[in-house]
């Protein structure tokens, strides 16, 4: 990352975009993501109810940091699986700007709900993180439990046990009532420490659960550049992460101003779903023909739903047959 000159802090608001900074004197590099239109568009679309809103916001904006580091068109997928209210949340990220997210639930039981705690709603089972560099680069995927905690700290837990990275996570979601109606809001921001040296990321061991009652912990003392930096970060509020009136680079400003912060080059993101005509086209012609005669409708037409876009695309049994029988005779 090449230095830039020092200029006045930008108040241009960048909704739909991510945010790479660094704070040199702590150490410090990490993301902050802002989702406006985007998160606003995926939830309008599918008109979950308000707890599973703020679930997907969260998993949406914690996917988008996480998988921002994927570069050339790599793609960065988040799956949770629980036996919560909400059983499923999938979101995909493909570099370097394409967002698209679902979510599965019971609807009974979120509306039995006393509260609209995210923790609560998924329940416990795991949350699955797929980064896939593409071309012959290999994939690869880390689990993490999920037992009732919201999305920040299964993430902190992620990075605690398996990256055994320093870091720290703030995430928001949010409606915001303007004079042209209600809209949602997604903000996010994630913080490591990655010192020159890296015995200064050492971090406490994890509780083993079984020592004896009594039995005294090894002392510990985390590196103070990494507290001071985590310190500010926890100090973010969810009204910074949403207002769309507050910059990223003023919130940066807010955070490490004493220290210096610098920013790279923004990313743009946009709701942008990976399903195509050819790519369903494909998947039903792979059927079997007695097994899309079952899919046919009153109409007489085979109709598949994106669960992501919600898009519909029909097609005419007779059309796939005859193109079935073209790559027959090409064989």
């Amino acid at each position: 990352m090449t230095d830039a000159p020092e200029r006045d802090v930008s108040d241009q608001p960048l909704d739909d975009g991510i945010l790479p900074f660094r704070v040199e004197p702590l150490s410090v590099r990490g993301r902050v993501v802002r989702l406006g239109p985007a998160i606003d568009g995926i939830l309008a679309r599918h008109a979950y109810p308000n707890v599973v809103n703020h679930a997907l916001g969260e998993a949406a904006a914690l996917a988008v940091l996480l998988g921002s580091v994927v570069k050339g068109g790599g793609r960065f997928q988040l799956q949770t699986k629980t036996d919560g209210p909400i059983s499923m949340i999938l979101v995909d990220y493909d570099s370097p700007s394409n967002v698209r997210a679902l979510a599965r639930f019971d609807a009974a039981r979120v509306a039995a709900m006393k509260s609209h705690n995210v923790g609560e709603a998924l329940g416990v089972g795991h949350m699955a993180f797929t980064f896939d560099p593409g071309g012959d680069m290999a994939r690869y995927q880390g689990v993490v439990a999920v037992e009732g905690q919201g999305f920040e700290a299964a993430a902190h837990d992620y990075f605690l046990r398996s990256e055994q990275i320093p870091t720290r996570v703030r995430l928001a979601v949010g409606r915001m009532v303007t004079k042209d109606g209600e809209s949602w809001r997604a903000g996010g921001l994630l913080a490591q420490f990655l010192p020159s040296a890296p015995q200064r990321m050492r971090q406490a061991d994890l509780d083993p659960g079984d020592a004896p009652e009594g039995t005294a912990h090894e002392a510990f003392a985390e590196d103070q550049d990494w507290v001071e930096a985590r310190s500010h970060v926890g100090t973010v509020e969810d009204h910074e992460l949403l207002d769309p009136t507050l910059s990223s680079e003023r919130l940066l400003h807010r955070l490490f101003h004493e220290r210096g912060v610098r920013v790279s080059e923004p990313t743009y993101l946009a709701d942008v779903c990976r399903c195509s005509d050819a790519g369903v086209e494909a998947m039903l012609r792979s059927f079997p023909a007695d097994d899309r005669a079952a899919m046919v409708g009153d109409d007489g037409l085979i109709a598949v739903t994106c669960e992501f876009c919600s898009r519909t695309r029909t097609y005419a049994p007779d059309a796939l047959i005859a193109a079935d029988g073209d790559d027959d005779s090409a064989v």
